[in-house]
């Protein structure tokens, strides 16, 4: 039996499992490999230290094979080779020296990778590998998992909004009755809102820095001097799909994380005022859960309920999401002169901050398959509301008032005594507005409006949505 210390390893890791791919220990590890084999490729082919053997494409695919076949057995050995050298990163420039020298058993005596053991973490201070694992590490957690999770989220929006935009609903503002709306428009308004921020997260940059232990080239200069090693970095750099950053200090400063993490945490927002949102619809009974999808037991003791629990384990992530991302965001961005350690550990929580994040976007898709418009108690609320009708018809006096039409003055005072902290019948409203004295047209128009058809735009308002819930 395996016991875990949290929920996203233990209760929920079904679904944070696809996380652990890109930022789990070991996935940190293989991608310090990756960089450190890519990097040995780029020295040898480019020449850079002249006389050094150059690989052949049977070395490379050799080289390029060990950070893919990076199993349950190789995690432990470089366990093992760490707990000796006391430091992650030549633990990792060890397992790779030591499969350079293995090499002849697989590719014969004539290949060239135990000559170019010493090439192995040359010109590199740890940080130079550090920072571009982390980078491909983030990146393919964002672009890979995070990324499709959210998408999936605001198509299940825009879905709804596309499905119930002609659908009316009564507005609350302050808690308070206002003016109508329809289901789809607002569920248009979670998914243009939460496009917005996925687009702003798919257009993240990922930086990435080799420069050495104070990031001058330093060591670089006087090992090779005729080698343009800016040109050399920014090429190995972006070669990894990263953006190059010319200007560190020991560390790559981190900002381009504080920037994703703010983007991410801001969708977090957004997904956690839906999940509130739905909570209270399905509390005024605007929505009903469908047993079949929620399951069959709400209380443990109250036999009646069904409890929104999608929503609620949704926005209890959510806040745990964003507190992480936020503290990575205040504190990777300052480091004590050329650098401290504070980032090694606080990286290492990334996982945790986008694991709780993919968890609530999960529950909110499951929670919006497992609810459904109620229309019945959405035409009843409307039908107890008239006085919203309040609105068009002072808005109506105004325009006609304008127009030339006499006696139209203090419309809104003339609608708040007849509406504020009363109940009005539909009687009401229609005798009101024959006693104001509009136009007859005005008044006529006026006279057929209900509460359920005054949406104005609403229903239209969703076909700016496209296929994918974003704005046009």
């Amino acid at each position: 039996m395996t016991f875990a210390l949290g929920p996203l390893d233990g209760r929920y890791r079904a679904t944070t499992t696809p996380l652990t791919a890109y930022l789990s220990e070991a996935a940190l590890n293989r991608e310090r490999i990756r960089v450190e084999i890519e990097w040995l490729i780029f020295l040898s082919r480019e020449g850079v230290v002249p006389g050094a053997p150059v690989v052949d494409k049977d070395d490379t695919r050799f080289l390029r094979s060990i950070p893919t076949s990076f199993g349950q057995a190789e995690v432990a050995e470089l366990a093992a080779i760490e707990s000796e050298t006391r430091h992650d990163v030549k633990a990792v420039e060890y397992f790779i020296r030591w499969r350079l020298d293995a090499a002849p058993a697989t590719l014969g005596p004539a290949t060239v990778l135990p000559a170019l053991s010493d090439m192995v973490h040359a010109f590199c201070t740890s940080e130079d590998v550090n920072n571009l694992a982390y980078a491909l590490c983030i990146k393919g957690a964002i672009e890979q998992v995070w990324l499709p999770a959210a998408r999936a989220l605001a198509d299940a929006l825009a879905a709804l909004a596309r499905q119930h935009a002609g659908l009316p609903m009564l507005s609350h503002t302050h808690g308070q009755t206002a003016t109508p709306t329809t289901v789809g428009k607002e569920m248009a308004v979670f998914a243009a809102r939460l496009s917005r921020q996925i687009r702003r997260v798919q257009g993240a940059e990922y930086l990435g820095k080799l420069n050495g232990a104070t990031g001058t080239f330093g060591a670089h200069v006087v090992a090779v001097p005729e080698a343009d090693w800016p040109a050399l970095s920014r090429a190995f750099v972006e070669s990894l799909g990263l953006v190059w950053n010319p200007l560190t200090t020991q560390i790559e400063p981190h900002d381009w994380q504080a920037d994703l993490y703010a983007d991410v945490a801001h969708a977090n927002r957004i997904a956690h005022n839906l999940a509130t949102d739905m909570w209270t619809y399905i509390s005024l009974d605007y929505f009903h859960q469908r047993l079949a999808a929620q399951g069959s037991t709400g209380s443990s003791t109250m036999p009646h309920k069904v409890n929104p629990i999608r929503f609620e384990n949704a926005e209890a992530n959510l806040e745990i999401s964003s507190a992480l991302l936020e503290t990575l965001a205040a504190t990777l961005v300052t480091s004590r002169m050329q650098r401290d350690l504070t980032d090694s550990t606080t990286q290492r929580n990334v996982g945790a901050a986008l694991g709780h994040s993919l968890l609530a976007f999960d529950n909110l898709v499951r929670g919006l398959a497992g609810v459904e418009p109620n229309p019945a108690k959405l035409a009843a609320d409307l039908d107890a509301s008239w006085e919203v009708l309040a609105e068009p018809i002072q808005q109506a006096m105004r325009a006609a008032g304008l127009a030339g039409a006499t006696g139209m003055g203090n419309a809104y005072e003339r609608l708040k005594e007849l509406t504020r902290g009363r109940t009005v019948t539909a009687q009401d409203m229609r005798e009101a507005i024959a006693s104001l004295g509009m136009p007859d047209d005005v008044a006529a128009r006026l006279s057929s409006l209900t509460p359920g058809a005054y949406t104005g735009l609403a229903a239209q308002l969703v076909a700016y949505l496209d296929k994918a819930g974003q704005p046009e």
